[in-house]
């Protein structure tokens, strides 16, 4: 039984069909990536996973569909994403701003933090301490996320994600504005996070960042999967070669290569 499947998966915007009945499966313990030219419609999948926007087809966690379920219940459920805006709260330290995700609100919460009672529960602050321990931001909890670099501030937001005890995070373009190295150092971070129970489904631009570290693959085109398959089997398919031609020729061929050889010193 998968993690996490979709069984055609259809968005539509008056007209304009974003989804086209896609099919995906990630299992536990996988690193799958989503990848396809600009406009594919690879956002809005993962706003239609987490209940963000309407669709038909089914969702299903563990066998279970999940369609009705608001986007909080879904995060119940282990479904847990970043955005590819951080929306982090400057005011506040990279240390709350996981608490802000990782503490459930409660309906009593306001009168305790009147009357100065507030405490953050055991289990809470494990969490918080081994998301950032996890993507190696321990040092830095104390401080604001305006002081940290671009890099950073994208690792506090997957570290913010972690907090809330996913079983699955779903990222959308993590690598978006980072250089090489910081994308490098990302990758060896996601890689990292299936021993710790939690599977990663990921889209991002950076082509060498997800052939270099994904299991499987699935190329979205126009709303619709045109390809699947191992990293390997992806960068030589004509159908996907053809869909990125639009954008920068060569693309998938370049990244690949690049990514291949990095291979062995992301994976563990």
């Amino acid at each position: 039984m998968s993690l996490l499947q979709t069984t055609d998966l259809t968005v539509r915007f008056g007209g304009v069909v974003a989804n086209d009945s896609v099919n995906i499966r990630v299992e536990e313990g996988q690193v799958v990536g989503l990848i396809g030219p600009n406009g594919a419609g690879k956002t809005t999948f993962i706003d239609a996973i987490t209940g963000y926007v309407a669709s038909t087809g089914g969702i299903e966690v563990d066998g279970a569909n999940i369609r009705a379920l608001k986007p909080h219940q879904r995060v119940a459920k282990g479904l847990v994403r970043t955005f590819q805006s951080l929306e982090l709260f400057e005011d506040l330290s990279v240390e709350d701003n996981l608490l802000v995700a990782a503490q459930p609100a409660r309906w009593y919460d306001t009168i305790l933090d009147m009357l100065y009672l507030s405490r953050v529960p055991a289990a809470v602050r494990k969490r918080v301490d081994d998301a950032l321990e996890l993507v190696g931001l321990s040092h830095v909890r104390s401080q604001s996320p305006s002081n940290l670099s671009q890099g950073q501030r994208k690792l506090v937001g997957v570290a913010r994600a972690l907090a809330a005890k996913p079983r699955l995070v779903l990222m959308d373009e993590p690598a978006a504005g980072l250089d090489t190295a910081e994308s490098y150092e990302l990758g060896q971070k996601m890689r990292t996070l299936p021993a710790s129970g939690v599977s990663v489904f990921l889209i991002d631009h950076d082509m060498g960042l997800v052939l270099g570290i994904c299991d499987y693959l699935y190329v979205l085109d126009f709303g619709s999967v045109i390809a699947e398959g191992s990293p390997v089997e992806i960068r030589s398919n004509p159908k996907v070669i053809q869909a990125y031609l639009g954008e920068s020729a060569g693309t998938i061929r370049e990244a690949a290569t690049q990514a291949l050889a990095q291979t062995e010193n992301i994976q563990p």
